[in-house]
């Protein structure tokens, strides 16, 4: 019998391990560390709106914490993926590293971070960004882009922002009230690693959720390509 082309070595540990956060969390720092694309940190975010009909962006995946088993992210409080998510907190992301052949999967309930916390990472952001947070109304019509940058110049005189601080990327700019952090609390996650002849390694896991704060212990299955 002639030797298939495929390796009999699991790519995902064997026997999977309890929870899915640490493997979660290497590979995110692995496709960080060694800059494996451009934004590493892409995570393709999934609502559904009252209407029943799904919509699909790209976002900026800013942390993982492992312990609570949860991603998280920021945008305006205003924007269609915000107002889905107040009305259906279900949501579904993927992270893709097309380099490290490795994919993630996340399904899980959303709910705003604190307003600390939110402010604490509005304070690291490069300054032309936190004066964006406030001049875009995301996602709504504007009849230029001379007119948004108009918005841009008006959010700088509010603030006192003058083109010396742009150069410098230093002033002090508030939180906008309309802008902050998601928290997803995964209820599913699961992890694949490419294979020869598309006979890829998936595995799966799953736990209750009913209460954001308290999810339910981690149950694990190998999937079939």
């Amino acid at each position: 019998m002639t030797d298939l082309p495929y390796t009999t070595d699991p790519a995902l540990p064997d026997p999977l391990p309890d929870e899915p956060f640490g493997l979660l969390c290497a590979w995110f720092d692995e496709a960080r560390n060694r800059r494996v694309q451009p934004n590493p940190d892409a995570m393709a975010l999934a609502t559904v709106g009252a209407d029943g009909a799904p919509s699909v962006r790209v976002v900026l995946c800013k942390a993982i914490e492992p312990t609570i088993g949860r991603l998280t992210f920021y945008t305006n409080y205003r924007s269609r993926k915000s107002r889905e998510i107040d009305a259906n907190p279900r949501v579904a992301a993927v992270m893709h590293w097309d380099a490290l052949d490795r994919q993630v999967r996340v399904e899980g309930l959303a709910h705003r971070a604190g307003d600390a916390e939110s402010d604490a990472y509005f304070r690291t952001r490069r300054l032309e960004s936190r004066l964006g947070a406030w001049a875009s109304d995301q996602s709504e019509p504007i009849e230029s882009r001379e007119a948004l940058l108009a918005r841009v110049m008006d959010v700088m005189a509010r603030f006192g922002v003058t083109l010396d601080d742009l150069d410098r990327g230093d002033a002090e700019i508030p939180r906008p009230p309309h802008w902050g952090g998601w928290h997803i609390v995964a209820s599913a996650v699961e992890l694949w690693v490419g294979g020869p002849g598309r006979i890829h390694d998936r595995a799966r896991w799953r736990r209750p959720i009913t209460d954001p704060s308290q999810p339910g212990g981690w149950s694990s299955s190998r999937l079939q390509p």
